[in-house]
């Protein structure tokens, strides 16, 4: 195991260089600059601000500069709060967005594994049917689309929950949760209707049968564990795409989290806020994928 965490240690470095260094010249090209939508200034003033920044500079020089000062762990201060720094930024939206990733990786296994068992368990029937086509359908409806139209039905129409807002009312984080998660139970879903399918054909579950288990044992302890592999493989990937793919169901319900604060500085040009939560989330891409691979390695004794 501390060999495999070495290696994904190794890995990780040039795949985050590459990602500092596209993203530093991506945002670099585009064009405007971070201070074009504040008021009118003076040259004095503007040319002041430029060499505060280091923006007077050439582009390769600039990138040289940050990347000493990210491999220091300073992000630098943000363009659009000059008194907040990058890593501040992020530490006060973070909690709010790794709460909803949570809350909606949750959903998306109770709803994906009890989905993917009972169409394992049942297949070709309609059992199997009727959450697989509910399932498809989840994976197809993003959730700009799903996010809106719950907030019509739900909170517009019926009027059951709140529309906006992350607060100490859990019915703030329904429609989120649901938004964000659907589509994750259902990969969930599939993958352990597929892994149950081909575990349950083992010679193993045959034995299992034949001395005598009960059918309830025999799903739980024997096939569970080797169907739901798929699905812990799934899941480093998962949370971080959850992570990543609140931007969107932020901005629909308002809640501020590290996503608006991204979305935020792409429309600002903020240069400093947008590298440092793409470093932020590539790292923390890398990270579930470890955990998950030792999790899988733990339940499949072939990986160990």
């Amino acid at each position: 195991m501390i060999s495999l965490i070495f290696r994904r240690f190794l890995t990780a470095l040039p795949v985050l260089l590459v990602v500092i260094t596209v993203t530093f010249f991506m945002v670099h090209s585009a064009p405007g600059g971070p201070f074009d939508a504040d008021k009118a200034v003076s040259k004095e003033v503007l040319e002041q601000l430029n060499e505060r920044y280091n923006l007077n500079e050439p582009v390769w020089k600039q990138y040289f500069i940050y990347l000493s000062n990210v491999i220091q762990g300073d992000f630098g201060p943000s363009f659009r709060y000059p008194s907040r720094s990058v890593t501040e930024l992020i530490l006060t939206g973070l909690p709010i967005t790794f709460e909803l990733a949570l809350y909606s990786i949750i959903f998306a296994i109770f709803i994906g594994v009890s989905a993917g068992l009972i169409s394992g368990l049942k297949p070709n029937t309609s059992y199997d049917y009727v959450p697989m086509t509910l399932a498809m359908a989840g994976i197809c409806i993003p959730s700009i689309i799903l996010g809106p139209s719950l907030s019509l039905i739900f909170g517009i129409t019926l009027q059951w929950v709140p529309v906006s807002g992350w607060g100490d009312i859990p019915g703030d984080k329904i429609l989120p949760v649901i938004t964000l998660g659907t589509a994750y139970a259902a990969y969930c879903a599939r993958l352990t209707r597929g892994g149950m399918l081909e575990i349950l054909n083992q010679d193993f579950i045959r034995t299992a049968r034949a001395k005598g288990l009960s059918e309830t044992r025999v799903v739980l302890v024997h096939a569970l564990r080797g169907g739901l592999t798929p699905v812990v493989a799934f899941l480093g990937p998962a949370m971080a795409g959850l992570l990543a793919g609140s931007f969107v169901v932020e901005t629909v319900f308002g809640i501020p989290g590290l996503g608006r604060f991204y979305v935020e500085a792409a429309f600002n040009r903020d240069y400093t806020m947008i590298l440092g939560t793409t470093i932020f989330f590539s790292s923390l891409i890398i990270f579930f994928n470890l955990i998950a691979d030792l999790v899988a390695s733990a339940l499949n004794p072939k990986l160990r």
